[in-house]
Formats: structure tokens, sequence, C-alpha cells
């Protein structure tokens, strides 16, 4: 079947569902805006809605960790090096590009690595990254410890906040019929563990970036449901392999171990996100600076936790659009490029579900 052809036959079959309402989870938030960018969701029958999940990194971290941030700003003058998205999100009484003005260093960089070289090049100063990623990010942020580490840089640490995606699999799997998972993600974990989901009645398929890769997802979640089993599909097999990258998961497994991590909305989830290892305790903010334990609070009007649990539409949230916008976010969805928020009102004249 020829390429158009077989768009054409993934768009029909998508557009002409009828039946059970069928519930699908964009647990990335790269599809989440790509979905919005190219039109898809305007494509979809009353009988199908999509959900926006826990798959934005900034989005998921918690109020506690800009709080660690600003302490090691403010408190024990750190110079904090983070990439963009990160100085916007609110803290409990301010963020990253507040305590800036107030005379706390914060430098944006682009990689892990850059704030090496910002170390390596400011010896006066005690540097530290916030680490904040899935399973694709994590392997540069141990990059960075290990050429640290060959330097001899004494300057230079991780704040992390790293997470692995499978605990989210598992609490998230109520809320949906089926997740179209993360291509990036998986291009690094492999097929292996989210296809024996399967045995847990969790079905889904991965999925590209393409229009026309994820039309042809969301045709096979549709085709495959009506069989009522439990499925899983790989539709981004250019990219996802069932191993993955065995390399970067190595290269993980030495710097790093599983830690119970906290996710907003989703709270504490056992061995969900990753630290490094005492061997490596030299590296770790927390340690180096005994962070101590910090009372955080997010705004108590901000929904931000039950739109990343697909429990509220972005739109539902009372101070969406109205107190809370791109250019003075009150919560994390609005502020990170993957949020589904920032998705929300950048393409506000599409009609919504």
């Amino acid at each position: 079947m020829k390429k158009n052809e077989a768009i054409a036959k993934a768009r029909a079959i998508v557009t002409g569902y009828q039946g059970k309402k069928l519930r699908i989870m964009e647990v990335c938030g790269t599809h989440t805006h790509e979905i919005f960018r190219l039109g898809l969701r305007q494509l979809l029958p009353p009988d199908i809605t999509l959900i926006s999940g826990p798959g934005c990194p900034v989005c998921v971290t918690p109020v506690r960790f800009i709080d660690e941030a600003l302490y090691l700003a403010l408190e024990r003058h750190v110079t904090i090096c983070t990439f963009g998205d990160l100085v916007r999100v609110p803290g409990t009484r301010e963020n990253l590009g507040e305590a800036r003005a107030r005379g706390g260093r914060v430098q944006v960089v682009y990689t892990p690595l850059d704030a090496v070289t910002y170390a390596q090049e400011h010896p006066a100063e005690d540097v530290a990254f916030l680490a904040v990623g899935f399973e694709t990010t994590t392997p540069a942020a141990c990059l960075a410890v290990r050429r640290a580490e060959a330097l001899g840089l004494t300057n230079f640490t991780l704040l992390t906040a790293n997470k692995t995606m499978d605990a989210a699999y598992l609490a998230m799997s109520k809320s949906c019929d089926a997740y179209l998972y993360p291509g990036h993600v998986c291009a690094i974990t492999g097929t292996k563990k989210i296809a024996a989901l399967t045995s847990r009645g969790i079905s889904g398929v991965v999925a590209g970036f393409t229009a026309s890769e994820l039309l042809t997802a969301l045709a096979v979640i549709v085709e495959k449901s009506r069989q009522q089993q439990p499925f899983f599909v790989n539709c981004y097999p250019r990219v996802v392999t069932p191993d993955g990258s065995p390399a970067a998961r190595k290269l993980v497994q030495t710097y790093m171990e599983p830690c119970d991590a906290e996710w907003r909305g989703l709270g504490v989830m056992k061995d969900s996100g990753l630290a490094l290892r005492a061997a490596y305790a030299r590296f770790d903010a927390r340690k180096r600076y005994a962070i101590p334990e910090l009372h955080s609070q997010a705004n108590p009007a901000c929904r931000c936790g039950e739109v990343l649990q697909g429990k509220c539409l972005p739109t539902k949230c009372p101070l969406y659009g109205r107190l809370c916008t791109p250019a003075h976010p009150v919560g994390a969805c609005m502020v990170s490029r993957e949020g589904a928020c920032s998705a929300y009102y950048q393409y506000a004249t599409i009609n919504l579900q």
C-alpha cells in the first residue's frame, strides 16, 4: 500500500469510529503539542477523547524542587545552571527568575555539559545543574558528572529530579483505555517493559511525531480496541526497537540508582526517580549543601496536578487564561513548552473537546 493510501485509510478509521467511548492518553508533552499543531484533534469523532498525561518533565517536577534550587541560590550562594523553562516555574514564594533579580546567580544553559564548562571557567563559584527529565535526558546529566569527574572539578553538583516512566504508566492506567507511549523515551528504554504491561491489562502503542505517524498510531488503537483485549504495538519502528539504547541505560546505571520520587499531582511513587549513587555523592547538591527539609506549597487554586492526571482539562482551571498565561504562569503546565496548559493556550482557536 502506498503511503498516501495508508494515511487515507488511517484517517478514515479514526474519523469513522463509532462505538464505546475511547479515552487515549498522550503521555508525552511533545505529542500533546504536535497533535494540536497538526489539527488532529479536529478530526476526532465524539466517541474518542484525548487526555494529556504526566509526560512533561518540567510539569511533574514538584514545587519542593524549585524551593531547593532557590535555597541553593539565595542561602548558599550557589550558581544555578538550568534549562530556560525552569527559570519561570513557581516555587512556594517566587521563581528562579525573581531570585535572579534579587541577586541570585542563575545561568540558562542548553546542555548539562554547558554547566560543567561554566563550572570549569568559574572555579571561584559553586555550580549546581538542575537535572530534570525522564529517560531521554538523564544520560546527558550522567555524562556531565563523568566530565566533571575527569576534569577533577570540586565546584560542580547536580540537583536531581530525574524520573522514570514505568510507575506513571501503572499509576495512570485507570484514567485511559490506551496510551500513546512517548517515542523519545522508548528510544532509550526499548519496548520490552511496556509490551509486558499487557499482562496487567494495559494497552498502548508507541507513536512518532509526524502527522502520518500519529494518525497511524491512533488508527491502530481504534482497530485494536475493537478486539477488547490488551494490546501493544510499536508504531515508531524507524526509531524505537525492543532493546532501545543499552549504552545509554548502562551509563545511567553506572552513576544513578532508583529512588522514591515525588511527582506533581501523583505524589510520591516508589522507585520512580533516580539519584546519584553513593560513589558520586560529592556531586549530589542535596548532600554537598545539606539542603534542609523545606515546607513547600503550590498555589491552592492551581489545578496542574489534576491536569497531569487527566482529571481536569486546562480550560476548566479557574486560573487558566485569566491569572495564568504563558506571560505570567501560575502553574508549571503553563510554563513548559511541553505543558498541556501552554498547548491549550497556544492553540486556543481550535475547537477543543
